[in-house]
């Protein structure tokens, strides 16, 4: 039996961001398959973060910053008129490179409050459920299932950077955007948040800006490679790696300049 081509989950026509005047990313189309994990990569300010985060309507939260070009996801434009921010952040999660637990909460608090974008607001006992839910996904509910009380504060960084990502999957996101999210973490840290990326991907599609190459080729199944705000192309992982269609691609891999 011939299996099924992947699906389109996000399909990214003319894209261009600004900041002011600053022209970060410019005329990117691109579509991003379902399930998958695509992998972003390219030298410091090539734009990836900035892309990333034109993904969930975040690059406009900046002052002066500005978005042209349309965002498909499932069909509807995410800033196509009437569309609301919030309503495109809970389809769209996104974790940072540093973990942003909130000190304030415990750990069971900070996966709830990921609730907070949702319109009706689950009951305490849907709420620990959801909780529980989200924790095992990010792999992190056997480590802290005693403890739930407790300030998250007390958890590693590896340990914070997937309690964040559980709080980005407490609304069942369809997309997941991870932006360095093992740039500030231990080898073994690294490796548990990269174990939990590849098994995302049976339910979410993932999105991951990294500088780091050896990663991009451990975790992905696309990589697409930008330089100068431009996207310069994107491949079935395995085969950017081995043989890029374009020189610049090479030479970026093959560490002779970036």
């Amino acid at each position: 039996m011939a299996v099924p081509a992947p699906s389109t989950r996000i399909a990214i026509e003319r894209l261009d961001a600004f900041f002011g005047v600053v022209h970060a990313v410019r005329g990117v189309s691109v579509d991003l398959t379902d399930r998958t994990v695509t992998a972003v990569i390219g030298p410091s300010g090539c734009g990836k973060s900035t892309f990333l985060r034109c993904l969930n309507r975040m690059h406009e939260t900046v002052p002066g910053a500005r978005v042209n070009g349309r965002v498909i996801l499932d069909g509807h434009d995410i800033y196509g008129s009437g569309i609301s921010p919030v309503a495109v952040r809970r389809q769209v999660g996104m974790v940072f490179q540093r973990p942003t637990p909130f000190p304030t909460m415990s750990i069971r608090d900070n996966v709830a409050a990921g609730l907070a974008v949702l319109d009706r607001r689950p009951n305490a006992r849907q709420t620990d459920e959801i909780v529980e839910r989200a924790l095992r996904r990010a792999a992190l509910w056997d480590e802290v299932r005693d403890r739930l009380k407790t300030s998250a504060t007390g958890l590693s960084g590896g340990q914070q950077q997937r309690l964040c990502i559980a709080r980005a999957l407490a609304t069942d996101p369809e997309v997941l955007l991870l932006d360095e999210p093992t740039a500030s973490l231990d080898p073994i840290s690294t490796q548990k948040v990269e174990e939990l990326i590849y098994e995302l991907r049976t339910d979410v599609t993932v999105i991951i800006v990294t500088h780091n190459m050896q990663q991009a080729a451990r975790v992905s199944d696309r990589t697409a490679f930008f330089l100068g705000g431009e996207l310069i192309e994107v491949a079935p992982t395995e085969k950017m790696f081995t043989s890029p269609s374009d020189e610049r691609t090479e030479s970026y891999i093959t560490g002779r300049f970036g």
